[in-house]
C-alpha cells in the first residue's frame, strides 16, 4: 500500500538526523503512508517505542502491526497532551514531514489536486468543518486577498480576490470548474499549472490552519524532547521553513533570542544543520516532490 501512497522524501537523511537509540521513544507526527515509520522501527530494539500521529482516515489503513507501534488518530497540534495520555512525559526524537502525501493529491474527491474536476474540499481531517469551497464563498475580499498573497504568494492576489467575490454572486464556487470560470481572466497564460498550484496551496493552508498548527507543534517539541533528543522537520515552502528555522535557532517563532541575567542565550535547541539539507541529484530524478524539500535538525540542550 505504502509505495504508491507516498514515497518518503530524504528517508536516509531523516533517519540519520534522528540519531536513533534502540531503546528510545520516537514520534512520527506525519504518519501518512508509513514510510518513515517503518524505517524508524527497523532501527529500534525490542524495548523501543514508535508513536505515530495522523488525522487523515486514509492513513489509518497503513497502520503497522508491531507491538512497538502506537497510532494516535489526532492532529500533531495536540502532541503533548496525547503523549501524556499514553504515559510518555518525554521522548527521544520527533520527525515531521510537512508535505501533503501523494496519495491525497491522487484522490480526486479530496479536492487537493488541480488535475481533477472535483468539489473543492481540501480537509486533511474529514471531521473538520471548513472546506476550500466555504473559504471561497464566505470570506471577504480582504481575507481572500491576504490568503492568496501570503499563503500562496500569488502575484495578482488582490484582483483574484475581487474576481472570486464578484463571480460568486451569480453562482457559488463549489468545484474546480467553477473556480476557473470566475478566475479565468486572471490565470496567466502558459503558467496555468504553477498559478493554480499556488492558489490551491493557499486554500489548503487556510482550510487546515497549517501555519498555526506548525507553530503550536514547534513550541510543544521543546517541552517533550529529552535532553539530547532530536527534532527533524522537513518543509516544502518558505512559510513552513521560516518558523522551523527561527524556532531551532532562537527557541522563538519571532523576535530575538531571550537572555538570562548574565547575558547567556536561553534557547532550547542546538542547531545541527547550519544550512537546510536538500535532496541530492539521484533523489531529484527519482522523486520530483523532493525538489522543494528542506530538512532542518535540532538537538535539545
Amino acid at each position: 500500500m505504502e509505495n504508491n501512497y507516498h514515497v518518503p522524501v530524504m528517508l536516509k537523511e531523516c533517519i540519520d538526523g534522528l540519531n536513533i537509540k534502540p531503546d528510545g521513544v520516537y514520534v512520527d507526527v506525519t504518519f501518512g503512508g508509513g514510510g518513515h515509520s517503518r524505517e524508524i522501527l527497523k532501527h529500534l530494539g525490542k524495548d523501543g517505542v514508535l508513536i505515530a500521529f495522523d488525522q487523515d482516515p486514509d492513513a489509518q489503513r497503513n497502520k503497522i502491526d508491531d507491538p512497538r507501534f502506537l497510532f494516535v488518530d489526532q492532529n500533531f497540534a495536540f502532541l503533548k497532551n496525547n503523549l501524556r495520555l499514553l504515559g510518555f512525559k518525554s521522548v527521544d526524537g520527533i520527525l515531521a514531514d510537512l508535505g501533503v502525501s501523494s496519495h491525497q493529491f491522487n484522490e480526486a474527491e479530496r479536492g487537493f489536486s488541480t488535475r481533477f474536476e472535483s468539489v473543492l474540499d481540501m480537509r486533511m481531517d474529514k471531521q473538520g468543518k471548513l472546506t476550500a469551497a466555504e473559504v471561497l464563498n464566505t470570506y471577504s475580499e480582504d481575507q481572500l486577498h491576504k490568503i492568496f498573497g501570503i499563503y500562496g504568494e500569488v502575484k495578482n492576489a488582490k484582483s483574484l480576490a475581487k474576481a472570486v467575490v464578484t463571480g460568486r454572486v451569480e453562482q457559488p464556487v463549489q468545484t474546480l470548474a467553477d473556480f476557473k470560470k470566475v478566475a479565468g481572466a486572471h490565470i496567466p497564460k502558459g503558467k496555468e499549472h504553477k498559478y493554480m498550484a499556488q492558489v490551491f496551496q493557499a486554500l489548503r493552508i487556510e482550510v487546515n490552519a497549517e501555519i498555526n498548527v506548525l507553530e503550536s507543534f514547534l513550541v510543544q517539541t521543546a517541552d517533550v524532547l529529552k535532553s539530547g533528543g532530536r527534532l527533524v522537520v522537513m518543509s516544502y515552502h518558505s512559510l513552513e521553513d521560516r518558523p522551523v528555522k527561527n524556532f531551532l535557532a532562537k527557541g522563538k517563532l519571532k523576535g530575538e533570542v531571550e537572555k538570562d541575567f548574565f547575558g547567556n542565550e536561553l534557547k532550547p535547541f542546538k542547531v545541527i544543520t547550519r544550512k537546510a539539507v536538500v535532496a541530492d541529484e539521484e533523489e531529484l530524478l527519482r522523486n520530483s516532490r523532493s525538489r522543494s524539500a528542506k530538512l532542518r535538525i535540532g538537538e535539545k540542550l
